[in-house]
């Protein structure tokens, strides 16, 4: 008896993946906030500090992913529109570069930023959260970079089908200094690593609310071209 075959699931229309992928910012893009967490830890004899430390890990990981979906969804709407106005051959050069940097972006989704394991890690070795802020700091250089340039590709592409979408101005997040920021902390005898938490939090902050602005345009912008 031949083994029945199981029809793949049908993949949900590139408007409505946008739309999922923009509203999911409320679950992904955590805001974390210095003085509310350091009160906090402080009442809890570090206790929260934890659960802060695993919100940063989280949203690291969920960040990249949901960016990644709301870019190719949008990416993929945008072809069918340009097929439909006859625009794709013009705007093909944009669509490849747009993939070329997609693609470090799904790359990075296979990272280990397992919030959970990080959290243990932590719990065994205080070097873990050493080691998470800079991976954390890492992630954000190489996935603003990427996500940047696939902005502006995207935007040139939507303002093209008629709808006029800013990447906004784009200033490139440098590394921190790892180095001299760990010895810091050792010879501070971990007090600086509260200033270097802030830093983690308030770069991250940063980076959601510049991305806000430009999911705004690009929903309106997907639904003006459906």
């Amino acid at each position: 008896m031949a083994t029945p075959t199981v029809p793949p699931m049908p993949q949900l229309p590139s408007p409505e993946r946008v739309r999922i992928a923009y509203q999911g910012r409320n679950e992904t893009d955590y805001i974390a906030k210095f003085w509310t967490a350091l009160g906090w830890s402080v009442l809890t004899f570090g206790i929260y500090s934890l659960y802060i430390f695993y919100q940063l890990m989280r949203r690291d990981r969920d960040h990249t992913r949901r960016r990644l979906e709301l870019i190719e969804a949008a990416t993929a709407h945008a072809w069918e529109a340009t097929a439909r106005d006859g625009l794709q051959d013009e705007l093909r050069p944009n669509f490849e570069r747009l993939a070329a940097n997609t693609e470090v972006m799904r790359g990075m989704t296979n990272d280990f930023r397992d919030p959970v394991i990080w959290l243990v890690l932590s719990l065994l070795t205080g070097l873990a959260q050493l080691i998470a802020y800079i991976f954390i700091d890492q992630d954000l250089v190489k996935h603003g970079g990427a996500e940047a340039a696939a902005q502006g590709e995207l935007s040139a592409i939507y303002t093209r089908l008629g709808q006029e979408l800013s990447p906004g101005p784009v200033v490139p997040k440098g590394q921190h200094n790892y180095v001299g920021r760990i010895i810091a902390t050792v010879f501070s005898l971990g007090f600086y690593g509260l200033w270097w938490w802030a830093d983690i939090m308030r770069d991250g902050n940063d980076h959601f609310a510049a991305n806000w602005v430009w999911e705004d345009q690009l929903a309106n912008a997907v639904v003006a071209t459906q």
